[in-house]
């Protein structure tokens, strides 16, 4: 009996180690930045920069996406944009005349239905969805809906996961779509807060886990993921790899999964 015990130990001690390894040697896992944008032929949240990201194999490929004054989900991440010399709000032009800016690589600007027309052929990336925040929590609440609805119709809820800065639109897609993962983006709330609200996780500057290195251990003794922001110097890829993160949010794909494939 005695023997048999120590066995069971000796069992025990060598799968808590497996584990403890494990976990130390897991990798990181890349985002491209409004898509694969710094490279030939594309442009920051163009549907090109997410077929580009697609190719490369990264985990996935985030998009901003901003609700028309028609009320017409749009992409795009800045609150404004120029078109004909002209600076115009997201929020108060329709779509169709959204439509008319061009990207830098002379693309339209696009509608997220665009968007998840070319996500539908992409066979590697996930879509990570950013929601911005609006003037009004109504347009907020709107945009939600209409995404996630969208979302849903096409069936890609699976392929699919949310961020945001606002706390109205994390709490918005929890009740519409408890089964999806949101994370919150702005760098304020500690794991046990966001724990408590439900989200997958924290997605944070790298600056705050900076701060607070902390943040990394107890979001994941909470079971939630650390992604972090926006990464693109090899000091700081380096640094956010020791801190032990999930995700590595990041402007150069390429360059920060040649430094995971170094590990």
């Amino acid at each position: 009996m005695n023997s048999q015990k120590k066995i069971y130990r000796i069992i025990n001690t060598t799968l808590i180690g497996l584990c403890i390894c494990f976990s130390m040697n897991a990798q990181p896992k890349v985002i491209a930045h409004r898509g694969y944008w710094k490279t030939e032929g594309s442009a920051q949240n163009s549907i090109r920069s997410l077929l580009k990201a697609d190719s490369i194999d990264v985990y996935g490929s985030e998009v901003d996406v901003w609700l028309s004054a028609d009320g017409i989900p749009m992409v795009n991440h800045d609150a404004t944009v120029i078109l004909n010399g002209k600076k115009l709000s997201m929020e108060e032009t329709t779509a169709d005349t959204l439509k008319q800016v061009k990207l830098a690589n002379g693309e339209s600007l696009p509608s997220f239905e665009a968007y998840l027309d070319a996500f539908a052929t992409c066979e590697n990336t996930k879509l990570i969805v950013e929601f911005k925040t609006h003037k009004e929590k109504t347009h907020e609440d709107e945009l939600a809906a209409k995404v996630i609805q969208t979302v849903h119709k096409r069936h890609l809820q699976n392929r699919v996961e949310y961020i945001s800065f606002g706390k109205n639109l994390v709490e918005q897609v929890r009740k519409l779509d408890p089964k999806a993962k949101i994370y919150y983006l702005n760098g304020d709330l500690t794991p046990a807060e966001l724990s408590a609200m439900g989200t997958a996780g924290l997605d944070y500057h790298y600056n705050v886990l900076y701060r607070h290195p902390e943040w990394v251990k107890q979001a994941h003794e909470k079971d939630l993921k650390v992604n972090v922001w926006t990464v693109n110097s090899q000091e700081d890829i380096q640094k956010v790899i020791d801190l032990g993160v999930d995700f590595i949010t990041t402007d150069e794909p390429e360059t920060v999964k040649q430094k995971i494939a170094e590990l």
